[in-house]
């Protein structure tokens, strides 16, 4: 991802598998409020939320491995 601060506007969504892959929007915000949404989910969760800013597409757990 390129470097981005935590007043950039992201997506936050979650990527669901087991219903076919369709993507369910958690927010619109900034990224500070996105990273501290998906903190309080639970790990299952955690493990298929994606970050989406105008550039790009990151996985939630890559931001905090």
């Amino acid at each position: 991802m390129r470097t981005v601060s935590d007043a950039v506007s992201v997506r936050l969504y979650h990527l669901a598998e087991a219903q076919g892959g369709g993507a369910t929007t958690l927010m619109y915000g900034t990224m500070a409020e996105a990273l501290a949404m998906a903190a309080r989910q639970d790990e299952d969760t955690q493990a298929a939320l994606f970050l989406q800013t105008s550039d790009d597409v990151v996985p939630y757990l890559d931001f905090i491995d």
